[in-house]
């Protein structure tokens, strides 16, 4: 199912990271150890009996000691993408797997297929996790071939009718993610796609609960020194301004079934205000937690998308 010609077409661009990673060969990240490459970073005093290659006479000349220049190392990226696969993704069911107009669980696979072949080719190592409830799949990070066509082929299965066929799957974000995050045991990049939408038993409080406890498990993922970029997938004009026919419909559940039957203008106003401050908290926080924040309404369409996203981390580099 999945088209290669849709993801060769960002072979020519790069996937970095912005801040130190922590890799295990040499290549084009920074890294938080310290080698002897390319970039300065510091000075550290001489010891006696190493090397002396890397002392710098001229501040020996000046202080009368031995320090040695210390340099940046750059080293490969070890990435995990994890994508929310739970019910609530499949939306809109009739636009599974087009990637022209796609949903949200065929942008997070194509999107990720993509970062993986942009990954590879620069011989960073990486890894996929999906998760629901749990961790359902979660591959180490490895940067071979044969590793990267074992995740396309987990990639593939998403993109299946069978799989575009609504199964009451919840989510538990928070778990996922603070599950990951005990697993990592590496500086990482950590790239995140999901709607944010997590399923509750307490109603009342379901958003504003849910999305505290998401807050909770990216802190826990900053904590651990990684990078995390958050894609959020959304359908603009119906989840989010709840954009229907002035007409009575019946709304669906995809993670629960719960069915309910409701004319959208006659709240439409009061349902609005609490996504657009739940969508705004979530920016607000992401920012506060220096995660890179990537907002995605898929009606706009995938290459629409992704495009402008790679090309500005690219120059931003």
């Amino acid at each position: 199912m999945l088209d290669q010609s849709h993801i060769d077409r960002y072979k020519t661009l790069g996937f970095y990271a912005h801040q130190v990673v922590e890799g295990f060969i040499t290549g084009r990240h920074k890294s938080p150890f310290h080698g002897f490459s390319v970039e300065f970073s510091d000075y550290r005093q001489y010891n006696p009996g190493e090397s002396t290659r890397n002392i710098d006479y001229r501040l020996y000349g000046r202080t009368d000691r031995l320090y040695v220049k210390q340099f940046e190392e750059e080293t490969n990226l070890r990435c995990q993408i994890l994508i929310d696969h739970s019910s609530s993704m499949l939306y809109p069911l009739e636009r599974h797997g087009d990637i022209d107009r796609p949903n949200k669980l065929t942008f997070a696979v194509y999107a990720a297929a993509v970062l993986i072949e942009l990954l590879h080719r620069q011989r960073d190592a990486f890894g996929l996790t999906l998760f629901s409830q749990g961790l359902d799949l979660n591959t180490p990070c490895r940067s071979s071939r044969l590793h990267q066509q074992y995740i396309l082929s987990e990639l593939d299965k998403l993109l299946q009718p069978s799989a575009g066929v609504p199964q009451p799957l919840t989510t538990d974000i928070a778990q996922s993610i603070h599950l990951l995050a005990e697993q990592l045991h590496r500086r990482s990049l950590v790239v995140i796609f999901t709607d944010a939408f997590a399923h509750a038993d307490n109603e009342a409080n379901r958003h504003s609960d849910s999305q505290e406890a998401l807050f909770d498990a990216l802190r826990h993922l900053r904590h651990n020194k990684h990078e995390v970029i958050l894609f959020h997938t959304y359908d603009l004009a119906h989840e989010v301004n709840l954009d229907f026919d002035a007409r009575p419909h019946l709304f669906i559940d995809l993670e629960t079934q719960r069915q309910v039957r409701l004319q959208p203008g006659d709240l439409a106003d009061s349902y609005r205000r609490e996504m657009n401050a739940l969508f705004g908290d979530l920016r607000q926080r992401a920012m506060q937690y220096r995660i890179d924040y990537v907002p995605v309404d898929i009606a706009q369409g995938f290459h629409q998308l992704l495009l402008p996203f790679l090309l500005k981390r690219s120059k931003s580099h």
